[in-house]
């Protein structure tokens, strides 16, 4: 199993996204890309698979950009995980061989308590612990 960068890139948007809902404020893609460290031509594709699931929102327009559509507490990770990279388990073991079905079952098990605490953990767990850093003139 490999999770994969674009997938911590969601993320990372996502958390900053959450960060921002409470003010409505709207973010774009420059912004989103330096704050995050994510090249601003790869979070462009990634924001459209976002929206495509229905994770996030766009307002076109000169005060355009991005939101979450849900509140941060309602977008669960597997959600994201499984828009973003799909099975990340895929099909791992073969039930063949003396060991094979004993191996199959234990790789399940693993995948299912992977996604059961996936489907915990929400991007306001994401979202970062301290407050916003502070700009001073």
């Amino acid at each position: 199993m490999k999770l994969s960068v674009k997938l911590d890139y969601a993320c990372r948007a996502l958390a900053r996204m959450a960060v921002r809902l409470p003010s409505g404020e709207l973010s774009r893609i420059e912004e989103l890309a330096e704050l995050e460290a994510i090249p601003a031509n790869y979070l462009v594709q990634i924001l459209g698979e976002l929206r495509n699931g229905g994770l996030i929102e766009s307002r076109r327009g000169k005060q355009g950009g991005y939101l979450l559509a849900r509140q941060p507490e309602d977008i669960s990770l597997r959600e994201v995980i499984s828009l973003v990279q799909g099975d990340v388990f895929g099909s791992v073991a073969n039930a063949a061989g003396a060991s094979g079905e004993a191996v199959a079952n234990t790789w399940k098990t693993l995948q299912d308590c992977f996604e059961s605490k996936a489907a915990e953990l929400t991007v306001k767990d994401l979202m970062p612990a301290s407050p916003e850093e502070m700009y001073y003139i």
